[in-house]
């Protein structure tokens, strides 16, 4: 499989490349876990982004990754997903997985990716898809909602990273951007050491693999330009989303405190909070989850009369 490049000049200089594969051909499978997948890329403002679309049909989800993974994590969803008869859409955000890696922190603003996601949508020929991811990724859905709402169907956001998460966050990343600045040589053999070691076929766990490979300059650009730009839309922005909207939130960690995923369902006028037992919930036993999404695209895809009876 061709890796995509690093930036390009000409945002036109490259034909999308399209190819089916089966889930064994790639990092982070079970092999014979799901049916094949399309992979592809496609340019935008001069980088080269990698895709993934699982199944077939008009009831689409774009679902994306947290901050520093990849596809990976998501992939079994995705697979579950399809098998119920849905489109998913896998989306590398630049500096992650298979997608370009500038090393430039204005490439990694939050808004800048919600673009990317909007030039996704057009490169597939996608008018309205449920947008949602986890944590990164639901933010980023949030913001796509916002900037192009009558391509929004619904949401699914996992985890929110909103106001009450902030003390927490800057915590967590700003040491780590001050390691890949000023440590840049030590955590760069500890990056090398990842890069070293076979994959597991574990999605999520070679998702986090992949996380700890990254060259320290890349991961500093991702962590610049997430912390410098926005995170989320207004409130005033959050509440005009009348749309289906299942919140995803846990009681375990205060990156991604409970209280940011009960606000956000109070103030979406159709938001639906589930509470999972933790992060690990999606990934390791997803059924429960995995119906209640599920549950969201039947909602969101239902004909305008049953949504209106179902929103009343």
């Amino acid at each position: 499989m061709a890796t995509p490049g690093a930036a390009r000049t000409d945002a036109t200089a490259t034909t999308p490349k399209r190819v089916l594969r089966a889930p064994k051909d790639l990092p982070g499978d079970k092999p014979g876990s799901a049916a094949p997948y399309e992979i592809g890329q496609f340019v935008h403002q001069n980088l080269e982004l990698y895709y993934e679309v699982h199944g077939q049909g008009p009831r689409v989800l774009i679902f994306l990754h947290g901050i520093l993974m990849d596809a990976n994590m998501n992939r079994r969803l995705a697979s579950d997903l399809a098998a119920k008869g849905n489109r998913v859409v896998l989306l590398d955000l630049p500096g992650h997985g298979l997608s370009a890696r500038p090393q430039r922190a204005s490439f990694h603003r939050m808004d800048t990716y919600a673009g990317h996601v909007i030039a996704l949508m057009d490169h597939l020929g996608i008018d309205q898809a449920v947008v949602g991811g986890v944590s990164l990724g639901g933010n980023v859905s949030l913001l796509v909602a916002a900037e192009a709402p009558d391509r929004v169907r619904g949401l699914v956001v996992e985890m929110p990273v909103l106001e009450w998460a902030l003390p927490a966050a800057a915590i967590t990343f700003v040491p780590m951007l001050l390691a890949t600045h000023y440590a840049r040589p030590v955590v760069g053999a500890v990056t090398k050491l990842f890069r070293s070691l076979p994959r597991t076929g574990n999605g999520p766990f070679d998702s986090v693999m992949n996380m700890l490979s990254a060259e320290p300059r890349e991961t500093a650009a991702v962590l610049h330009g997430i912390l410098a730009g926005p995170i989320a839309p207004t409130v005033d922005q959050r509440a005009a989303m009348d749309i289906p909207a299942l919140v995803i939130g846990h009681k375990v960690d205060h990156v991604h405190p409970f209280h940011d995923a009960q606000q956000l369902a109070r103030r979406l006028p159709q938001g639906q909070l589930i509470q999972a037992s933790s992060v690990l919930e999606l990934r390791v036993h997803p059924e429960r989850l995995t119906e209640e999404i599920n549950a969201l695209l039947d909602t969101a895809w239902a004909p305008p009369a049953r949504r209106a009876r179902k929103a009343g």
